[in-house]
């Protein structure tokens, strides 16, 4: 039975998928690492606002809503780096730049002696999370089976997600000072696991014509052995041969990709739903939420304590994620977008309700409802804009402008990032919680109704075909 099992070729223990799975862990070692830089911040914010544990103290909401926007700064500017350099210098470099950044920001932070260290060091954390966001599903889409391509990519947010619920239960319980030494850990580790352990991706050395080492990344990564059937190796050369010939001749990827490139009919079919997917990503305040989720448990009307729930909330995350991984090669991306999208519009709309609710009636005694909705919208949230917004992201695209298409768009929702981390204090300061969750859930709305008529399953596509 469990050899039946494994000989599955959607099993991730098959043995033609070991060095694929193998490959993904230890990339996603940054992604890990980056969570955390992420979680950190919410518990520490609070920290910092009142009797802060270093020698400065946030005194006011635009240096709060500048230490949490200059992630999206520094994450447009790892999108534009990255992108332009994943074509010239291949993936395996890409991948050892971004640990650079994300080192600084720890260094910054145990050396920080005013507000400008943090923005300093949240700038640098989002360079590294904007290159990782592109050359991990680029990278991953190009060396994964068809049939597993969507679990491995949503692994990238899995492990983003893990790390968050560390930085959210290191940044409440362990001492400011002691955090940057524990995290560093992980960026050397990845460094030396990407020297030793990571191979160029097969499509990237055949776009710059290096074919025998293109092969021998192939049989890594397909596990092909020369002790193997001959039968099993000449097929799997077969695959690399059809994959040789469709890079090189039939998308004309050797060709420098021009502006009518991103005129095609595929192309003009694929912009639609890829702004409406940046648009729900970041709008529906997902991502946001998690870097203020403190402050947002703390107005809420529950008087359980704000930073238990944060981690209970980074526990759920890793679930909806987790949830993503098993079901996004079964039941499709698209169902799973539009679970996400309902849940999430229901799920704010609720809080939104009940904290306006809870500003004129006392609550006490539903105390627990605030997390129980906060924890459906991240759950939801999770399963399908989160978890397959990286995998959708990168298969709507024409495979001659895929790269391109995904850089630029990637660049688009950090700007996102940046706009909604600024304004999103902001709003709640203004417009009161209820109508900041309101918004946020009329957007997902349309979000869902855009995608139930509009948005296209990708699920088995070759990543050699439009």
């Amino acid at each position: 039975m469990l050899t039946r099992l494994l000989q599955r070729p959607n099993c991730l223990l098959n043995r033609r998928n070991r060095y694929q799975l193998l490959t993904t862990l230890l990339i996603n070692l940054i992604s890990i690492s980056h969570g955390i830089g992420i979680g950190w911040l919410s518990p520490t914010l609070r920290k910092l606002q009142s009797d802060s544990p270093v020698g400065f103290e946030l005194k006011s909401e635009f240096e709060v809503s500048w230490v949490g926007s200059m992630l999206g700064i520094g994450s447009v500017t790892g999108n534009i780096l990255i992108g332009s350099l994943l074509g010239r210098l291949g993936s395996k470099r890409c991948l050892l730049f971004i640990a650079i950044p994300h080192s600084c920001l720890w260094i910054l932070v145990y050396f920080a002696q005013s507000v400008e260290y943090l923005y300093v060091g949240r700038l640098l954390a989002g360079i590294c999370g904007g290159g990782m966001y592109i050359v991990h599903p680029i990278f991953l889409s190009e060396i994964a089976d068809a049939n597993i391509r969507g679990t491995f990519s949503a692994m990238v947010m899995l492990s983003v997600n893990v790390g968050i619920l560390v930085g959210y239960i290191i940044g409440t319980h362990l001492a400011f000072y002691s955090i940057p030494w524990i995290v560093l850990a992980l960026p050397i580790c990845y460094l030396i696991s990407v020297l030793l352990f990571i191979k160029e991706s097969p499509m990237h050395l055949i776009r710059v014509g290096k074919y025998s080492e293109a092969e021998r990344s192939f049989r890594y990564y397909k596990n092909i052995k020369d002790s193997d059937n001959i039968h099993d190796q000449n097929r799997a050369m077969e695959e690399f041969e059809d994959m040789k010939v469709a890079l090189k001749k039939g998308n004309g990827l050797n060709e420098n990709i021009t502006l009518k490139d991103f005129c095609t009919r595929p192309a003009f079919k694929a912009y639609g739903p890829a702004l409406v997917l940046l648009i729900a990503n970041q709008f529906s305040g997902l991502f946001t939420m998690v870097n203020y989720m403190s402050d947002i448990f703390a107005k809420s009307g529950s008087t359980m304590d704000p930073d238990t729930c944060t981690i209970i909330i980074g526990a759920v995350q890793i679930l909806g994620t987790y949830v993503t991984t098993v079901l996004c090669d079964i039941c499709g991306r698209k169902l799973l977008m539009l679970v996400s999208t309902a849940g999430v519009a229901i799920s704010l709309t609720a809080f939104g309700f009940f904290t306006q609710y809870a500003q004129t009636h006392y609550v006490g005694d539903y105390s627990w409802l605030p997390l129980v909705l906060m924890s459906m919208d991240i759950f939801l949230g999770n399963i399908g804009l989160v978890g397959c917004f990286f995998v959708s992201l990168v298969e709507i695209f024409p495979v001659k402008i895929r790269a391109k298409a995904a850089s630029m768009a990637i660049v688009v929702c950090s700007s996102f990032v940046f706009v909604m981390l600024n304004i999103f204090p902001i709003c709640m300061k203004q417009w009161g919680i209820s109508a900041t969750m309101w918004s946020c859930a009329g957007v997902t709305a349309f979000s869902f109704v855009y995608f139930l008529i509009f948005l296209k399953e990708t699920k088995g596509k070759s990543m050699l075909d439009d």
